[in-house]
């Protein structure tokens, strides 16, 4: 994905979401919906990164568990993960997060590319970042993020 064009000043809506301390958004169309925890059954032998799959209103959704994915560690068994379901090419697909946010706008003027600074094992899934009043929005990619491998 390229940078958005910021001669135009065209702002950009995202779905927002908290996975620890850090503050993530995919772009709104992306997003189908988002749901509380939901019953999941494990599947034998999968990587740790799927942690099951969900029963949609009749759809089968894998949900990719985001604290394994952005390799943040375990929940405390206290936390119930919320399921943000993204559209993929294959269907929808969830993606297990610590919380909701809002849906916010962002100009493209606040936009910056990934910082060097930023840990490999995020710098591989952020496309870049927003500079927002306080804290950064980290633009998630979602089709690098939906792969496995």
């Amino acid at each position: 994905m390229t940078a958005p064009d910021t001669t135009t000043g065209l702002n950009r809506q995202f779905a927002t979401f908290f996975m620890r301390d850090l503050f993530f958004g995919i772009e709104v169309h992306k997003v189908q919906e988002v749901l509380r925890s939901q019953e999941m059954t494990r599947v034998p032998l999968a990587p740790a990164v799927l942690r099951g799959l969900i029963n949609l209103r009749g759809q089968i959704v894998a949900a990719i568990d985001m604290r394994q994915r952005l390799s943040l560690g375990p929940r405390t068994a206290d936390q119930e993960p919320m399921n943000m379901i993204v559209r993929a090419e294959d269907g929808a697909v969830s993606l297990l997060v610590d919380e909701i946010g809002d849906v916010i706008d962002v100009v493209s003027e606040s936009y910056e590319p990934v910082p060097e600074t930023m840990a490999p094992h995020l710098k591989q899934l952020v496309e870049g970042v927003y500079k927002l009043d306080g804290r950064l929005l980290l633009v998630l990619d979602t089709e690098r993020t939906l792969q496995l491998q």
